[in-house]
């Protein structure tokens, strides 16, 4: 499946249908009056967001979305039916924004949200709703309301507990294939990664969501490489995770180059909780780790974990250590059964 996490959507509601001028006519009835039903009122455009969608690909190929106008009323008080709403079922995490790509219309971060983002129009009144004391034989009937015509942006926002950093090459993928069932492409040159991906993470009976994004390099903000189009996909991270490369010319600049990518990002992404850790620790012998590890802690200003993704030497106590910085309420408990079956795909 492909990835987009950006499109533009062009969405219509109905229009209400008119209001009927209508009189009864029965035999030996000699002043029937007005019978005029109302018009139905015009569909809305709704989104809703599902479970199972990760990506808003599906709006690459259907961009215009119109609901259903309402029918018009007709004679006998028969008012007529109401347009259909049409939905547009969108991924958790989608943003939904003006054409003016800044006014923030609604944020469907919950399974089963629904905002209305075009109403339909209301129907016209017939002319029975016109019949007074002195006006008894009314021919006014209301045309029903037109529909809105607008134009919005979708834009995604994956959700996940940790969010992947590092350069490229970091070894990102490497961790979320060894600690999930997701399967990225994993090579020895850089971008190897070119879309977001998504494992569930296993770990003393809980799972949480990671995310790994494309790496970052010098100028990112700029747009060299691949940007920092992607950095959206973990601002609504509890944590992130940075990896570094041990095995880099220079992994202390290594660092301060993602440190200096997400503050130039803005936003609150370089306050977020941030673990740092020294990866492909299986390369370095013992002294290197040492003065690596003690360099990182300097430049970070706080603990760094060594880790090492192709051999798996201290995933259990990183994973530990991200789990701490989750909120209960963000985890989710494995089923008995899957324990038992031994579904996941790596045990600490």
């Amino acid at each position: 499946m492909k990835f987009l996490d950006l499109t533009k959507v062009f969405v219509r509601s109905g229009s209400g249908g008119n209001g009927a001028v209508s009189f009864r006519r029965d035999k030996f009835v000699e002043y029937g009056g007005p019978d005029g039903g109302d018009g139905g009122n015009g569909g809305d455009v709704v989104a809703v967001a599902v479970d199972g969608l990760n990506t808003l690909i599906d709006f690459r190929y259907q961009q215009h979305f119109f609901a259903q106008n309402g029918q018009g009323g007709m004679g006998r008080q028969r008012t007529g039916f109401s347009g259909e709403d049409i939905l547009l079922r969108v991924p958790v995490g989608t943003e939904i924004i003006d054409e003016d790509e800044e006014t923030l219309i609604a944020d469907m971060t919950e399974v089963g949200q629904r905002v209305i983002i075009a109403k339909g129009g209301n129907g016209g009144w017939g002319n029975l709703r016109y019949k007074t004391s002195t006006n008894q034989a009314p021919h006014r009937a209301n045309p029903g309301q037109e529909g809105v015509e607008r134009t919005i942006w979708l834009r995604l926002k994956l959700i996940a507990d940790v969010g992947l950093l590092g350069m490229p090459n970091a070894g990102k993928s490497t961790f979320l294939a060894a600690t999930s069932n997701a399967r990225p492409k994993i090579a020895d040159y850089p971008f190897t990664t070119l879309v977001p991906n998504l494992g569930v993470v296993g770990i003393d009976n809980v799972e949480f969501v990671v995310a790994d994004i494309p790496g970052l390099i010098a100028g990112a903000s700029e747009g060299r490489g691949l940007g920092d189009q992607f950095l959206g996909h973990v601002e609504r991270c509890a944590v992130l995770l940075h990896l570094v490369d041990g095995t880099a010319p220079d992994p202390i600049v290594d660092y301060h180059t993602i440190i200096n990518e997400l503050e130039l990002y803005g936003g609150d992404l370089a306050d977020k909780p941030r673990l740092t850790v020294l990866n492909k620790i299986d390369a370095l012998d013992a002294e290197e780790r040492v003065f690596l590890k003690a360099e990182l802690e300097e430049a970070s200003e706080g603990r760094v974990l060594l880790m090492s993704g192709a051999t798996r030497d201290g995933i259990t106590e990183v994973l530990r250590t991200l789990r701490l910085e989750i909120d209960d309420n963000r985890l989710r408990q494995r089923k008995a059964a899957d324990i038992e079956a031994g579904e996941e795909p790596w045990q600490p």
